[in-house]
């Protein structure tokens, strides 16, 4: 059983699944209307109001979960708290209030998470398909065929920002809403090409608004009924007829949600003139599905950041035989290290094998090169946290470890690099460890016990290791060698 947890500008929202045959079955579904992305202030920080309604929020959603036995929960930020100036400050009190780590993914995960939720829910494995969700403060447009995305590109364009920027003080008018749809469409028209009509056979929406303006179309007999040009500007034409926001009364529209439909249907409207979009077809499935379907995967051992780590390696042409060399090494040194966790030992593995990537950039410096890469990179998979902690390591993996000796205090992390060094250092000196040739530990003191044989055996590895042993002096930390029979 799985739990997704999605922290949107306009909602935060609660699924909890169970996967089941073909399908993941929802079992359970909240919402609740934060309008998180309204509690920006002048400066971009979110308001203490704006916080303290996201905390009563985040603890209901943690009373709910906790009567559910769950195997795996995630929770994702989007749009607002990426762009929120104090999102750092605010997330340890929202992850304490919901009892989980919080995820502020990027703009191109959530649309591959959406994808993945969208074509999980379809049996159209060769269909090419277009998939739009317009949320509070984002729109995503992703590209693919089947249950493969071939593009997908996240704009910081959405329903609240369209709504508070266009209809001042609720006001809709004609002149306003051309406005906002035209403001929509500067966003878009520059990464048109690729996602206009006749590169895919059928768009879909799958957002809360897309859908919500479907049902009020239908209910309000309004065009043909179909999510397409001439129903779309029949609802624009409805709602300009009422001239104020809080004056819209229509069958399918609950009032509280009337104030940011208004921009949804402006960037539904750009959307569809800029792309030469004949109709959408809206779906229930969307980034909370895909949420639990990647969960599920990953219980699988189905893990889309193995992929991802593949393909950056090709992309900066890693030499696999040394990568290789080094990721197994450094996986059986933190083993030896008895670290308290396994948290750190697949990030780890996924360091070892992108070691050598900030060599397409520069020979000298290449460790700096291969930290910023990893934390910049758009890695499908990845979170910004994992992306961070990555980097860190990377960065660390040679040199003097000053630059990361306000995290060597941490056990596990202080394992982890040491075990990422020696096992770089293994193989700069041509040493492949056999059974008790080599013994490393690490509490207060790092101690390593290695063969007479094998250093006469491997001449620069002792050269090596003094200089590895000057490194962890320069940040206190003892570092003794025994040479044994």
């Amino acid at each position: 059983m799985f739990a997704a947890v999605d922290l949107g500008s306009n909602s935060f929202r609660l699924h909890v699944g169970k996967h089941d045959g073909d399908t993941i079955r929802v079992l359970k579904s909240m919402r609740e209307p934060i309008r998180l992305a309204a509690g920006l202030d002048a400066h971009g920080d979110l308001t203490a109001a704006a916080m303290e309604t996201a905390l009563v929020c985040l603890r209901n959603f943690a009373a709910v979960l906790a009567a559910y036995k769950l195997d795996a929960v995630r929770v994702v930020a989007t749009s607002t708290l990426r762009v929120a100036g104090n999102a750092q400050a605010f997330l340890p009190a929202a992850e304490a209030a919901i009892g989980y780590p919080i995820e502020i993914i990027s703009g191109e995960e959530e649309g591959r998470l959406i994808y993945m939720g969208v074509s999980n829910s379809l049996a159209a494995p060769l269909e090419r398909r277009l998939v739009i969700d317009i949320g509070g403060g984002s729109t995503e447009l992703i590209l693919g065929r089947g249950p493969d995305i071939e593009r997908v590109e996240s704009f910081s364009v959405g329903t609240v920002k369209q709504s508070l920027s266009f209809f001042v003080g609720g006001r809709v008018d004609a002149a306003s809403y051309e406005a906002a749809i035209l403001s929509a469409r500067s966003h878009f028209e520059d990464a048109a090409p690729p996602y206009q009509a006749g590169n895919w056979s059928v768009a879909y929406g799958s957002s809360g608004t897309v859908r919500a303006i479907a049902e009020i179309i239908a209910k309000n007999g309004l065009g043909d009924g179909v999510l397409n040009a001439a129903g779309l500007d029949a609802l624009r034409r409805r709602f300009i007829a009422f001239g104020q926001v809080a004056r819209i009364d229509m069958p399918g529209l609950r009032p509280d949600r009337a104030g940011t439909i208004i921009g949804g249907l402006a960037i539904l409207i750009a959307l569809v003139r800029e792309l030469g979009i004949d109709a959408v077809t809206p779906v229930e499935a969307g980034l909370r599905m895909g949420v639990m379907w990647d969960l599920y995967l990953r219980s699988m051992k189905r893990d889309r950041r193995e992929l991802a780590v593949a393909g950056m390696g090709e992309r900066f042409h890693v030499d696999q035989a040394r990568a290789a060399f080094v990721a197994q090494q450094a996986s059986a040194l933190f083993v030896q290290l008895k670290p308290s966790g396994d948290a750190l030992a697949r990030l780890l593995h996924w360091c070892a094998l992108l070691h050598e990537i900030g060599l397409v950039v520069s020979q000298t410096g290449y460790h700096k090169h291969a930290a910023y890469l990893i934390e910049n990179a758009d890695l499908p998979g990845f979170t910004a946290r994992e992306q961070k902690l990555m980097a860190r390591l990377m960065l660390a993996q040679k040199g003097n470890l000053r630059k990361v000796a306000d995290a060597l205090p941490e056990p596990d992390f202080a394992k982890a690099v040491l075990a990422l060094r020696m096992a770089i250092l293994l193989m700069h000196a041509r040493m492949e460890t056999g059974a008790g040739e080599l013994r490393l530990r690490m509490k207060n003191r790092i101690e390593l016990d290695i063969r007479r044989s094998v250093l006469a055996g491997h001449p620069t590895l002792a050269f090596w290791i003094e200089k590895e042993q000057e490194c962890w002096d320069e940040v206190d930390v003892d570092f003794s060698v025994r040479a044994i029979a």
